[in-house]
């Protein structure tokens, strides 16, 4: 969907991406009055499999544009929609091949994508977050196999057994602490509007990686813990062929969250080493990915957000954000079009981080607000300088 700017204008589109695509849920992993495909309004909330992730975003990029049509309003640039799939699960049809076979519809000079957004402690907003760069997965695998036998002559090499071990030892595993431009601005900023003893501790972080006693405050906190260092954790999990046999294999997949700069070779060997043993296979196949540059934090758009923020929630901090998962961001910075995860929704994570997992939601309030949001910021960077 594009609306159309004016006559004779040389700015390059302003594109609104959001995905439709969503993760798999079963209803029996959700409350027992709650089924995640069936789209439903409780007490405040909308729940269901994507009102986080991504539809919410997409909804209200739908509305807005419609509102736009509505007013006759004519933008200093194109507005692009896009709606994609396989942002969870793939590349067949979704933005990486948009690019690959029609960039002309999706060509950009600014993206609007999911990723960032606001926080809120005890009801109140706390800072709003624009994602300017975002780490990079891999899945490396974890392989035990043993010559197996009879369950009732059990023998201290179990498959099962060592896989368990080296798992606990991936588990234990921290990557060293590490900063860059945005997660610097990012502690430096939200430790402003912190409590006392965790403002202190990321402050000094920030002066001093190796600091272990300030690591120690803020690694508590499982969202800031990602936001310092590479992360892996064991998600899948195999092994065995009978109940009554010795395992012959046993296997897990690991899933990592690089840092920008990291590499994939790189984390599979300190997994192996922090495993330290040579009779458990660390492996992995590498996808070799152009550099994703983080995206310039551009004046055309922070002081808007900035703006626009103190106009909706208070005078409350606008700071940058590394995403720790990944989006469909990163095909566009590997191009060099900036992209940013700007939303104006808001939420508390300590109690609204579900996406993904059980019982996903998204706070009635918040997707108001948010489209209210996205439509003031919309027309801010779409019209005329000085307009």
């Amino acid at each position: 969907m594009r609306l159309h700017g004016r006559a004779g204008t040389t700015r390059k589109p302003l594109l609104l991406l959001a995905h439709i695509d969503v993760v798999e849920a079963l209803k029996a992993d959700w409350s027992d009055n709650l089924d995640p495909f069936v789209f439903t309004e409780r007490d405040g909330y909308y729940y269901g499999r994507g009102t986080a992730d991504d539809k919410a975003m997409a909804a209200i990029f739908i509305a807005n544009i419609i509102r736009l049509k509505q007013e006759a309003y004519v933008p200093d640039r194109d507005i692009i929609v896009a709606l994609t799939a396989d942002e969870e699960g793939g590349t067949a049809n979704g933005v990486d091949w948009l690019l690959k076979n029609h960039r002309a519809l999706v060509d950009a000079g600014l993206v609007f994508n999911e990723g960032g957004g606001g926080t809120t402690r005890e009801g109140k907003p706390l800072f709003n977050a624009v994602q300017a760069t975002e780490k990079v997965f891999a899945n490396i695998t974890v392989r035990t196999t043993n010559k197996g036998g009879h369950s009732s002559v059990p023998r201290p090499d179990n498959a099962i057994t060592q896989l368990s071990d080296a798992l606990a030892k991936v588990g234990r595993y921290n990557f060293p602490i590490q900063f860059n431009d945005v997660t610097r601005g990012f502690f430096t900023e939200t430790a402003k509007v912190e409590m006392p003893a965790m403002s202190k501790a990321m402050l000094a972080l920030v002066a001093n990686p190796k600091d272990s006693a300030a690591a120690a405050i803020v690694t508590k906190d499982a969202r800031y813990n990602s936001m310092l260092r590479t992360t892996c954790v064991a998600t899948l999990l195999k092994g065995g062929h009978a109940e009554n046999a010795l395992p012959q294999l046993a296997e897990a997949n690991v899933n990592c969250r690089m840092f920008p700069g990291d590499t994939a070779e790189g984390t599979r060997a300190a997994l192996a080493a922090a495993i330290g043993d040579p009779g458990v296979e660390v492996s992995a196949s590498f996808e070799k990915r152009p550099p994703e540059p983080p995206s310039p934090l551009l004046p055309e758009l922070f002081e808007p957000v900035t703006r626009i923020t103190h106009e909706m929630f208070g005078n409350i901090p606008v700071i940058p954000l590394m995403g720790t998962g990944a989006t469909d961001s990163r095909y566009f910075r590997q191009i060099n079009i900036p992209a940013f995860g700007v939303s104006g929704l808001f939420s508390d994570p300590t109690v609204d981080a579900r996406a993904h997992g059980r019982d996903e939601r998204m706070r009635v309030q918040s997707l108001f607000e948010g489209q209210e949001f996205l439509y003031r910021l919309t027309k801010a960077v779409s019209q005329k300088a000085g307009s």
